[in-house]
């Protein structure tokens, strides 16, 4: 084995990539390139702007051997037939925002019935949008859904050309510009539409390597652990801020009352595996997958396992 393919989608405003949360830490501290480094192993990173639909296709193609997905991209992928191994959880309940024209007066989601909504179809953006609309008895039948990409969708709102979008802690920019109105989040919908993300293994790798998978896995709880001390908080702000081209204020905004102790929890436990679920099932009656499946089936928490244990020795 020569090297370690990862794939992850570039959430970036900038010339460099940038996947946010436990994959920066991993990059900037070079964890799983030193932990391979004595067997001549190279871990390649792989940043998709195509994010779930790109790397899939790369995943069926064989050219890919780990990714970190938002739920709705790992779900479709497992749902048409990919050989992928659930192995830890890598981010739950991120935040997600509404950002409207300032002025337009919509303030709930029941106000965006028939307006333009600009939305990243086959993400995870997405589906927490279908989540959210849900909850207040909504559909995307009931609006006009556009599928953008979060810079055209910008582009897209700032030119006026839609009513609105819905995406992820990027949108607090276009409100510090005066260019949108952000009239409420998931938290405002009691959680619902809130994003989980994974790490997920192309099964032939898993089973052909699980000497190197364990490896990995482990290797990621030292980025992990990190991310969970309190006291890094403003250190992985400034990171993230420097990576991915995002004013420091702006995470200082969305992140100010996280606990990244519960965020970054990887724990494939009970309530997470129980979100997950009901991502397939929405997923599922939304018709964005034509087959669901019981999310247990999927899990391979056993590196997990054996790295937290080993952690607590």
């Amino acid at each position: 084995m020569r090297e370690i393919r990862i794939a992850v989608p570039d959430l970036s405003a900038g010339a460099q990539p940038s996947g946010n949360g436990v994959v920066d830490v991993l990059r900037e501290q070079r964890i799983l390139e030193k932990e391979f480094a004595a067997d001549g192993v190279e871990v390649r990173w792989n940043f998709f702007k195509g994010a779930g639909p790109a790397i899939n296709e790369s995943l069926a193609n064989g050219q890919v051997d780990f990714a970190f997905l938002g739920d709705l991209g790992a779900i479709i992928g497992k749902s048409n037939g990919l050989d992928t191994r659930l192995l830890t959880a890598v981010t739950r309940n991120a935040r997600m925002y509404l950002a409207v024209l300032p002025g337009s007066g919509i303030r709930t989601l029941g106000d965006l019935k028939g307006k333009r909504v600009a939305v990243f179809r086959g993400t995870a953006y997405q589906l927490s949008f279908d989540a959210a609309l849900a909850s207040q008895g909504l559909q995307e039948r009931d609006l006009q859904v556009i599928s953008l990409d979060a810079s055209a969708a910008n582009a897209a709102l700032a030119a006026k050309q839609i009513d609105a979008t819905w995406a992820g802690a990027g949108l607090i920019v276009l409100r510090q510009r005066g260019l949108a109105e952000l009239p409420l989040n998931t938290d405002d919908l009691g959680g619902a539409g809130s994003v989980q993300s994974v790490l997920i293994g192309n099964g032939a790798f898993v089973d052909g390597h699980p000497e190197l998978t364990a490896r990995l896995v482990r290797a990621q709880q030292q980025a992990v652990a990190w991310l969970r001390n309190g006291e890094n908080k403003q250190a992985y702000i400034e990171l993230v801020s420097r990576l991915a081209s995002y004013p420091s204020g702006l995470l200082q905004t969305d992140l100010a009352d996280a606990n990244f102790s519960e965020r970054f929890s990887p724990a494939l436990d009970r309530g997470f595996l129980a979100q997950l679920q009901a991502s397939v099932d929405l997923a599922l009656r939304q018709r964005l997958i034509r087959k669901g499946f019981d999310v247990q089936g999927w899990v391979d928490d056993r590196f997990l396992k054996q790295a937290v244990g080993q952690q607590s020795q």
